[in-house]
């Protein structure tokens, strides 16, 4: 097993995609309650490119090794764990250490991918498509018939999400840049292109009374509009500071403003509701809770993807020593969905 060796990616610093580092070394040994899993994919997601400018709140210290979350074939089991795990492909959120040909995750943090979806496929709906389930069933609870407004509509998560919402029935508004308009048309997504357009004018333009959600992951000063635009009931989730990426100064006071704004919207006497929302929210308190919910939300996902209700949006695949390069265009603002990385 450990002739293969170990490959991984190191992040150092601050530093450009260039920067980053590969390390060679051993297999990790399998211990108690754990699997080792050999990467078959592996992704850039916006978290890593806040990590590299040091701007993701609660990332590690420096030096560790990114890779939120990866799709593999389960190599080797520890004590205690089902025997029958060996040999499985299986996908799991690990935050930090995804991006190594091998890796070492607790047994009870693992989901199956079915039969029929490959490891790419997979990994463009692990992390983005956990986020857009609960975001869209378990914070906004949104229901045919209603209507919503994704920011962000053609990116790993946005994808994901307009792909769901439209699966039960939901009329969306999807921004982005005018590129991506005719993908989101042949989706039944209404596009505006934030560019060039007034988005909060376009919204109320179409729907003067308001929309039931906003999905935010840009934060910074226009979620005031997002906010503005909802529907008596509706519901306001943010997800990100995306407009504060290349920002200089405090990492943490985004996230509280953030969170200082959901508080008080929350508070005032009004019919609308705000929530940030956190994937990892309720793990420390109760682990057992959260990793049924992620299991349930997860095979939800999968199960969609194996029904042809969302599509698998491959933005670019790249071996894990051209990180630099899959950083790079992920980062260029040009490609639709997730740029997958391979061992």
């Amino acid at each position: 097993m450990n002739v293969e060796g170990l490959v991984e990616v190191v992040l150092p610093g601050r530093v450009e995609p260039e920067g980053l580092e590969i390390r060679r070394g051993a297999v990790p040994a399998v211990g108690p309650g754990q699997v080792l899993i050999r990467m078959e994919a592996t992704g850039v997601s916006f978290a890593e490119q806040q990590m590299r400018r040091g701007r993701y709140y609660d990332q590690p210290a420096f030096p560790f090794v990114p890779g939120y979350d990866l799709v593999g074939t389960v190599l080797a089991i520890g004590e205690g764990v089902e025997p029958g795990l060996t040999g499985t492909r299986v996908a799991a959120l690990v935050k930090v250490g995804g991006w190594a040909s091998h890796v070492l995750v607790d047994a009870a943090d693992v989901v199956p991918v079915p039969d029929g979806v490959g490891p790419a496929e997979a990994e463009t709906v692990v992390v983005n498509g956990i986020t857009a389930w609960q975001m869209l069933h378990r914070k906004a609870r949104i229901r045919a018939g209603q209507t919503i407004l994704v920011h962000g509509a053609n990116g790993g998560v946005g994808s994901v999400l307009v792909q769901l919402a439209r699966a039960i029935g939901v009329t969306v508004i999807g921004t982005a840049s005018a590129r991506h308009h005719e993908a989101l048309r042949e989706r039944g997504v209404v596009p505006v292109d934030y560019r060039t357009e007034n988005v909060a004018a376009r919204v109320r333009e179409l729907f003067p009374g308001g929309v039931d959600a906003v999905f935010d992951h840009v934060g910074g000063r226009g979620i005031l509009d997002s906010w503005g635009l909802l529907a008596p009931g509706g519901t306001l989730v943010s997800y990100g500071s995306a407009s504060t990426r290349d920002d200089t100064g405090s990492t943490q006071w985004p996230v509280l403003k953030l969170l200082g704004r959901v508080w008080l919207w929350n508070i005032l006497p009004n019919r609308r509701r705000a929530y940030f929302f956190n994937i990892w929210a309720g793990r420390a308190l109760a682990r057992n809770r959260f990793r049924a919910r992620l299991r349930a939300d997860l095979t939800q996902v999968f199960a969609a993807l194996l029904r042809g209700e969302i599509t698998a949006q491959i933005a670019g695949q790249l071996p894990l020593t051209r990180v630099a390069e899959a950083m790079r265009l992920a980062e260029s603002g040009t490609v639709a969905g997730k740029v997958v990385l391979n061992p």
